[in-house]
């Protein structure tokens, strides 16, 4: 069986799971979270515990990404996932307004990206944008759709990029 699937994911205090038929339910201090269980894994939850067993043998992969999705699940209600990006290039700034992230990106106009539900953003300073949400997924696709308004190019390094990200320069024309 498939390492991953073996482990129990553990429910912190402070997160409701509830099972009902194959849907998991995650509630916490986030916000409310569901997961469909695929049809070919069981599921069970006792002890505070949620377990993911194959239903045979060609079915052990399903039952690992059931588990790592749950896990995701459990502590995206509990804590919250979050990405940071910076803005890099002259003139370019970031602003939020309730639920509408405004940028100016170097385009002859500014550019008012709408925040999906259960997504949030905030910036620190006029160049950094934090995201955050507890789906994971939700709040990585809204990162990258940012990210893809104006991604970094290689000769200067302007564009909007991923704090953690390093951008490969390449040398400028020789005459």
């Amino acid at each position: 069986m498939s390492r991953v699937a073996r482990k129990p994911v553990a429910v912190p205090k402070g997160v409701e799971v509830q099972l009902n038929e194959r849907v998991l339910s995650f509630k916490g201090k986030n916000g409310e979270l569901t997961l469909n269980v695929h049809p070919n894994v069981g599921v069970t939850f006792e002890d505070s515990e949620i377990r993911f067993v194959p239903n045979n043998d060609g079915d052990i992969p399903m039952a690992g990404t059931m588990r790592s999705l749950a896990q995701g699940s459990v502590e995206g209600v509990a804590n919250g996932f979050e990405i940071k990006l910076q803005l890099v290039g002259v003139g370019y700034r970031a602003q939020v307004q309730g639920q509408t992230l405004n940028l100016q990106l170097g385009f002859s106009h500014p550019i008012d990206f709408p925040l999906p539900d259960g997504v949030s953003a905030e910036t620190p300073s006029a160049t950094e944008i934090v995201i955050r949400g507890a789906d994971k997924q939700k709040v990585g696709q809204v990162a990258s759709n940012v990210r893809s308004l104006r991604p970094p190019e290689p000769y200067k390094g302007k564009g909007v990029k991923y704090a953690d990200e390093r951008i490969l320069r390449k040398e400028a024309k020789k005459k």
